[in-house]
């Protein structure tokens, strides 16, 4: 009999908002992995670091963190043969996922490898786009509004686009675009309905109106939040200052 592999979503940083569906398999499984950088330490595990144990072994899924292309499918191909054989010994193993696995998660390749195989159980977790509407403390999306998740990287005329035809928009993956993209949404007209997020629920978080963050780049763990729907009063921020520095 075969172990279970569990993709198990973490949230957005703050260890408070793990559910207790992944808390529970967390305590429980005798292998974790996650992902990590080839520098530093991996966020997904600083995340739930309280809850491991020095019992679990640790699969570290090491994914270079560079702007040129690396063999991802090489990388993803190593740790599920990894994880297979432990899979394959009855040893359950949980992949830790910020936020939510099945959203622009990590875990999604390894489930493309190992869950057609395995018995497989996906734990959902809070994505980064709500957690940024609560910090941003404005509803994201109401009534028959259209949310539209936009990746940082898109080029400006695709982006622009795909604004204009949504009531909401979150643009993730901000970090080296932000100029760029701040520039794109001004030029729309949009600057005082848009909040800008960065490291929520972390305490370094900071909730700025879009129009007063004017740095060139911002962190990878940031996002724009755009509301220009039928909701007025949901539209407006309050201009000129920080909502929340913590």
């Amino acid at each position: 009999m075969t172990g279970t592999l569990y993709g198990l979503g973490v949230g957005p940083g703050d260890p408070e908002l793990l559910t207790l569906k992944a808390h529970r398999i967390l305590k429980e499984v005798p292998v974790v992995a996650y992902p990590a950088p080839d520098s530093g330490e991996s966020f997904a595990r600083a995340i739930v670091a309280e809850t491991l144990s020095p019992f679990q072994h640790e699969i570290p899924i090491v994914v270079p963190m560079r702007t040129q292309r690396f063999p991802a499918a090489e990388i993803y191909d190593e740790a599920a043969s990894e994880i297979a054989a432990h899979l394959d010994k009855g040893h359950d193993v949980a992949v830790l996922c910020e936020g939510d696995p099945f959203f622009y998660g990590s875990f999604m390749y390894l489930f493309e490898r190992l869950g057609g195989d395995y018995p497989t159980e996906i734990v959902p977790g809070v994505s980064s786009v709500m957690a940024s509407a609560a910090a941003l403390r404005r509803p994201i999306a109401a009534r028959n509004d259209v949310l539209t998740v936009i990746p940082g990287p898109l080029p400006d005329a695709e982006m622009e686009a795909r604004i204009v035809a949504a009531d909401a928009v979150a643009i993730m993956k901000v970090g080296r675009h932000f100029a760029r993209i701040r520039s794109v949404i001004e030029r729309m007209g949009l600057l005082t309905d848009a909040g800008y997020c960065e490291r929520v629920s972390l305490p370094e978080e900071k909730i700025l109106p879009l129009e007063s963050a004017t740095v060139d780049t911002a962190p990878y763990f940031s996002m724009i939040l755009i509301y220009k729907g039928a909701e007025d009063w949901i539209r407006a921020l309050p201009a000129g200052k920080p909502l929340d520095v913590r």
